[in-house]
This record gives C-alpha cells, structure tokens and sequence, in this order.
C-alpha cells in the first residue's frame, strides 16, 4: 500500500540530481513541481540559479517541463523566463496531466522523469503512471498552511515507510 509513495531516486535538491546519469538511462523529459522544488513558497520567479539549471538542462536535451497545481498566475512567470511548457491546476497526483504530457510530446512512461519535493502529489502521481520518480527535499520549511497540513499527512506516510526500511529522511540513493 505505501509503496506508491517510494520515490524510485531520492537527492537533497534540484542541484544535486545526476541529469547526465538520467540521460545515459534514457529518460528524455524532466518534468518539475514549482513550489519548494524550484522555489521557496510565495517566491514569484525563477532564480538565478534555477534558470541556470534549466539552461544546462536544455543543453543536455531534455525537454523541460513544469507541472503545479498551483494557479496559472503562479505558474506563468515561471513558464515565459525558463522559456519551458507547463501545466497549471494539474490536480497531481491524478493521473489527467501526466497522460496528456505522453500523449502530446509522444514520450514513453520510461523516458520521462518526474522531480518534486512531495511524496503526496509529486512521487505518488509520477508512481501511478510508472515514472521516474524523484524526491528532493522541500527547499524550506516556511509553507502555506495547507501545506504544512500535508507535509504532517507525509511524515506519518515517511514513518510507516522507515518502519519497513522502505525510505529514510535524508537517506539519498540513485
């Protein structure tokens, strides 16, 4: 049962993720969560950093794609300055937006990677749909109540999951 919310690789953040490695296993299209993937919560635009990142990943050749359920003003800025497609309102970890991605840019489930920083939308939608599925640590612990409710839903998921020696907070493998 709680196996879907195992993530198939688990990094410390965005940065320290092995895009070369993921290339060199096939994987075409890197699909990113926005909040506390990318950025903070209430962060309005790509760093910097994150922009550099998506540089070098195009330059890789990945196709780059965002997925949020945050709403399409959230989500636009991030679109036009790293010049990528996304999806707002995408109802992750519902399996609509994941489909549509396969079907429109005609990818195969094991080409595809899924990057988020919650096992409740992002690992458990990306698992559903048999894709790479990879945990980073949410960038900060400052999040909108609603959040913070469900970060409490997935300690109690990360819980029964160590107790089977499943997965481990801050335990990161490939």
């Amino acid at each position: 049962m709680f196996d879907k919310f195992v993530p198939d690789k688990y990094y410390k953040s965005i940065y320290d993720i092995n895009y070369k490695s993921l290339k060199e296993t096939g994987i075409k299209c890197l699909v990113f969560g926005v909040t506390n993937t990318l950025v903070p919560e209430g962060i309005k635009r790509p760093t910097k950093e994150v922009k550099d990142l998506f540089e070098d990943l195009k330059e890789l050749g990945f196709k780059l794609i965002i997925l949020s359920n945050n709403t399409k003003k959230t989500v636009e800025p991030f679109k036009d300055e790293l010049c990528v497609d996304s999806s707002y309102l995408s109802f992750k970890p519902f399996k609509h937006k994941y489909k549509k991605i396969i079907k429109l840019y005609e990818f195969k489930d094991n080409e595809i990677a899924c990057i988020g920083s919650s096992l409740l939308f992002d690992i458990k939608g990306a698992n559903k749909m048999k894709l790479t599925s990879i945990l980073v640590n949410p960038i900060s612990a400052d999040e909108y109540v609603v959040t913070k409710l469900n970060r409490k839903l997935e300690n109690i998921i990360v819980d029964k999951l160590t107790s089977k020696d499943l997965f481990k907070r801050g335990r990161y493998y490939e």
